[in-house]
């Protein structure tokens, strides 16, 4: 098999068969398969999988579950020479896609170990993660090439697999496992890659509650890499978020993609996530690492985890 692509799920009916269907039109010149590794879903997941028999299934305990840990699972069961990580949510953006991911990868091209996909936000994502994933792949360009930047992330990405079961393996991490297996690579002098025609389309669906506790746990996973942020006090958390709210507003106003209904409406919501964005980076960026307590009352991934054993 020339490569797998790997699918965690955990109550993934929303885009799943939008994303089993994207996979199915690519024009790849290769064998591939489609693992998913199912985590102890409760709606419609196992079902819309099991309806497609050239899916593979693998089921886990949602216990048993961890982002690094069940990535590196689901290498050993591949087949592939090649792994394609995506994430349930995450459609690739044409029929192109695999094979534009994996080129990077090829030992008579650039020979790299590991490929970062560009990610295109949905267009009725908040403007707030519109422009902020806008502007984290911009700075990578339009052309496919090497690059030393450790921000990586395996919504859509590809590894070699033997590379990734005998060499660097994801670290087993509550969060952010895949910057620290980008750092890792970089580190250890191997070669790490960026693929503008790898795309898909994907930005988180968050709830207005749930976006604190998501930056709050991106915070600290930042910390736990050793990317310490910036500690601040209230007046700073204040002046960040009404900047960020009068820097986001600015672009509503000038964005074509929003009809003038759709830029009132963003004009009066966006503001709330900055100040949840904001929120969540002052609690995570002052809690203590091994305050377990706070953690787990600010953490999305812990309420998650919670919800699912419920």
């Amino acid at each position: 098999m020339d490569v797998t692509v790997i699918i965690p799920t955990l109550n993934g009916e929303k885009y799943l068969e939008r994303v089993f269907a994207a996979i199915a039109t690519q024009q790849f010149d290769g064998t591939v398969e489609v693992l998913v590794i199912d985590s102890g879903s409760t709606d419609r997941t196992i079902e819309i999988v099991e309806a497609h028999p050239d899916v593979r299934l693998h089921q886990i305990p949602n216990s048993e579950f961890g982002h690094g840990r069940t990535r590196n699972l689901a290498a050993r069961l591949a087949e592939g020479t090649n792994l394609a990580y995506l994430t349930q949510d995450a459609i690739p953006f044409d029929s192109h896609w695999l094979s534009e991911l994996l080129a990077p990868l090829d030992p008579a091209g650039l020979d790299a170990v590991a490929v970062l996909g560009k990610q295109v936000p949905r267009p009725d994502c908040v403007p707030l993660l519109k422009y902020e994933i806008d502007g984290i792949f911009a700075r990578f360009g339009d052309v496919t090439t090497l690059t030393t930047d450790t921000f990586y992330s395996d919504v859509n990405s590809a590894t070699r697999r033997q590379f990734l079961l005998e060499v660097i393996p994801y670290q087993d991490l509550r969060y952010s496992e895949d910057m620290a297996y980008a750092t890792d690579i970089v580190q250890a002098g191997y070669r790490l890659a960026w693929s503008p025609g790898g795309a898909v389309e994907h930005s988180n669906d968050l709830e207005l509650g749930e976006y604190s506790k998501r930056i709050f746990d991106e915070t600290m996973s930042m910390r736990r890499l050793g990317h310490a942020p910036i500690r601040f006090n209230r007046w700073r958390q204040v002046l960040h978020t009404g900047y960020g709210i009068l820097r986001d507003s600015s672009r509503i106003i000038r964005d074509g993609d929003y009809g003038f209904g759709r830029k009132l409406y963003w004009l009066a919501v966006n503001p709330l996530f900055q100040v949840a964005k904001w929120q969540g980076y002052y609690r995570g960026s002052r809690t203590a690492l091994d305050d377990h307590a706070t953690i787990n009352a600010h953490s999305l991934e812990a309420q998650r985890m919670q919800g699912s054993r419920d």
